[in-house]
């Protein structure tokens, strides 16, 4: 018996080591990794620059506490700040603590202006967590089910609608800010336009809101930028990151400019193990060598490779809905729920997971070569073509 809580339905495999973009269990099978622990090693497994700094400054320091200076979380915020153009980062341990911190600055902005009862705008099919916040934020029934009352505060409107978002602004005068993924990942790899984005970003300026991006997923240049926003260059007053911020170290980011910029000071937030030297140094490390491997270019490169060679294995199967994305963060929607490929792709030695019941959902590390891709698709585009013509 397992004393760990079920609260996963675990595959029935355990990896023991990982060497770029492969991984090996405990019976020495290898796997193609296209799930990066769901966007989180952005340098694949065991890199050597990775595991270099993390070595390095384990041997040196830990944690020493927010009660001092770290110089490493001052310089990894540096990097943030010149790679966004925003101004000031709270460090955390993950992305729905970024986000709670987003609700928060979102709601003292609001009571700093008189809004007594500040209202957060929200999106369908959006993903922002599991704690009590973040997943009353959230637009899945199932992740909020058995745990109300949920928190209050919060408006949903359908993702891209700028009409719903418009129409709320015109007579509802307790909205302080909109939180949104620009692509949405656990919702099916659901990417916003750059035509709605620059829409929502001049409601935003006009009526006074705070613009919040959630780039848990889809931030630290899975999609070829830095941040999923710079592809419409709508700057948010405030954004989170996590997941690959340190290539597989835990660490979150709540990032702030504009109006946000200094809303919070002393007391008003904290964290105990946010931003300790060691995250820092793993994520110092993983900036520096997604600039010098030019792996942003490379996630443009191969993320347009599997797309388009999954679309050419696919173009004749019925049953294929879209295939859609932005750089290494890829969905495929078949016409049913099929999550039993999780499986049996598991059982054939490549990794993916299954969202949204009917997305297929890639996110390969930064890393990944045109000969890995092309493992990929020829491993997977027969595994859909059999799901869908036998079940």
């Amino acid at each position: 018996m397992s004393h760990v809580m079920n609260t996963y339905a675990r595959l029935p495999v355990a990896f023991t080591h990982g060497e770029g973009v492969w991984l090996y269990d405990d019976t020495g099978k290898r796997y193609l990794d296209a799930l990066s622990g769901i966007a989180v090693n952005t340098l694949g497994h065991a890199h050597p620059r990775l595991v270099k700094a993390i070595a390095e400054q384990a041997g040196k320091l830990i944690h020493t506490s927010n009660l001092y200076r770290i110089p490493l979380q001052e310089q990894l915020a540096d990097r943030i700040a010149e790679t966004s153009g925003m101004d000031e980062v709270f460090f955390c341990n993950s992305g729905c603590e970024a986000n709670e911190a987003a609700i928060k600055l979102a709601r003292m902005y609001g009571h700093n202006k008189g809004v007594e009862l500040p209202h957060i705008i929200v999106m369908e099919s959006a993903f922002h967590g599991r704690t009590m916040a973040t997943l009353s934020a959230t637009g899945n029934r199932k992740t909020q089910a058995g745990f109300e009352p949920l928190v209050q505060g919060f408006i949903r409107v359908p993702y891209k609608d700028i009409e719903a978002v418009r129409r709320i602004a015109q007579h509802d005068r307790n909205v302080v800010a909109v939180l949104l993924e620009m692509i949405q990942g656990e919702g099916g790899v659901n990417v916003a336009d750059t035509e709605f984005q620059r829409e929502l970003r001049a409601i935003c300026d006009d009526k006074g809101w705070l613009m919040m991006c959630d780039e848990v997923q889809c931030g630290m240049g899975r999609t070829g930028k830095w941040y999923g926003w710079q592809h419409a260059g709508t700057r948010p007053d405030v954004m989170t990151l996590a997941k690959g911020l340190a290539s597989g170290v835990p660490i979150g980011a709540c990032v702030t400019a504009g109006n946000a910029r200094g809303l919070f000071g002393p007391g008003n937030h904290g964290s105990t193990f946010g931003g300790n030297p060691l995250a820092c140094a793993a994520g110092l490390a993983t900036f520096d060598t997604i600039v010098d491997d030019k792996l942003m270019d490379n996630a443009i490169a191969i993320g347009d490779l599997i797309r388009k060679s999954m679309a050419e294995a696919l173009a004749d199967v019925a049953g294929v809905v879209d295939i859609r994305g932005q750089g290494l963060m890829i969905g495929i929607e078949l016409d049913r729920p099929c999550g039993v490929l999780m499986g049996r792709a598991a059982e054939q030695g490549l990794l993916l997971s299954v969202t949204a019941d009917r997305v297929i959902r890639l996110l390969p590390a930064l890393t990944f070569s045109a000969d890995e891709a092309q493992t990929l698709v020829s491993m997977l585009a027969p595994m859909i073509r059999d799901f869908l013509a036998n079940g």
